[in-house]
């Protein structure tokens, strides 16, 4: 039985989020250039979306891109940018197909007018379409996002707008750039790395984690499922004790 056979249409998490990671080191593997690790992770990006659509999986965030990547050669990035380009105007069909709408997470103002441009198009003609959130994390930090939420409870306060016994948990949630979707409820890394990279430290505070040692290229529909179907099988506790140890401390 495959595992999507295995996986319970009532317990699909709402938000999976997912660092794809592996693109450089399949490419090096192959004696390849970096450039077409990153071309077929954008296949793989193309399969787990359909895959994360088709089990009902209501948001997939993917850590697109960093800002700790603005480090990498500036041969490297150009081949990226114009990746990040073709993608958003080549698979609009499968967005549209698909009821899927594109949302960016990350400090946008980073990249040349022309991925802003194409960012923009993208996200005005799938705004409509609301079957899943793609959400892309580009030149996207935890430490950033968390930065700016606080630059922004700050402003408030200053203006009188928030008093400061008034922040709190929701507050902050609030001013972070994912206010519109719910913490992810999984989170899966691939090429066998156990680090988050700065990735939604504030949501995943409670969220499963699943590493894969596959490379991102190589991550198929039926590892995602796997990723699935053990979520699944997991207990969530949220800090809290299982009830069957309360029913027995009540037995």
């Amino acid at each position: 039985m495959s595992f999507l056979q295995a996986i319970q249409p009532d317990k699909v998490p709402a938000h999976v989020a997912v660092i794809m990671d592996g693109n450089g080191r399949w490419a090096q593997a192959r004696n390849l250039a970096r450039a077409q690790g990153h071309l077929e992770g954008v296949k793989t990006v193309r399969r787990i979306t359909e895959a994360a659509c088709r089990i009902g999986v209501r948001y997939l965030t993917l850590y697109a891109f960093s800002t700790e990547n603005w480090g990498r050669p500036q041969e490297e990035i150009s081949s990226l940018m114009g990746l990040l380009v073709s993608c958003l105007q080549n698979e609009m069909p499968l967005f549209m197909q698909n009821g899927i709408r594109l949302r960016v997470i990350g400090n946008t103002g980073d990249f040349s007018p022309e991925v802003q441009q194409a960012m923009r198009q993208a996200l005005d003609q799938t705004a409509a379409n609301n079957r899943m959130d793609l959400v892309l994390a580009l030149s996207y930090s935890s430490r950033w996002e968390i930065t700016e939420a606080m630059k922004d409870l700050a402003l408030r306060v200053k203006n009188g707008s928030l008093s400061p016994e008034a922040i709190d948990a929701g507050k902050i949630n609030e001013s972070l750039k994912t206010a519109f979707m719910p913490d992810p409820d999984l989170l899966i890394r691939t090429s066998g790395e156990h680090r988050i990279s700065n990735f939604l430290l504030w949501q995943i505070a409670y969220s499963e984690l699943f590493f894969s040692p596959v490379l991102w290229p190589d991550f198929t529909e039926e590892m995602f499922y796997e990723a699935i179907a053990d979520f699944q099988g997991r207990e969530r506790r949220f800090g809290r004790i299982a009830d069957t140890t309360l029913n027995s401390e009540k037995a």
